[in-house]
């Protein structure tokens, strides 16, 4: 008996914090690094991203990122 083909994982990571310059992405402290969560598409990661991004909005330093888990995980495709 097989397995039946279950659809490809496209994972992706939502983090967040404080930098300590505006430009480039060194955080403050990476003890305070906020993981928001690991999403199986995009398009989940995005949602999530922008309610913590708009949630920040008032401190110009807080950055959030989404994370393509699965690039890191199969470097060859796009």
């Amino acid at each position: 008996m097989t397995e039946p083909e279950q659809e490809k994982q496209l994972l992706h990571l939502v983090i967040g914090g404080e930098l300590s310059k505006l430009q480039g992405v060194h955080f403050r402290d990476l003890d305070e690094v906020d993981i928001v969560g690991i999403y199986p598409d995009y398009e989940s990661a995005r949602k999530a991203w922008k309610a913590k991004a708009q949630s920040s909005v008032d401190n110009a330093h807080m950055r959030y990122f989404v994370v393509h888990l699965h690039r890191l995980f199969d470097p060859e495709k796009d």
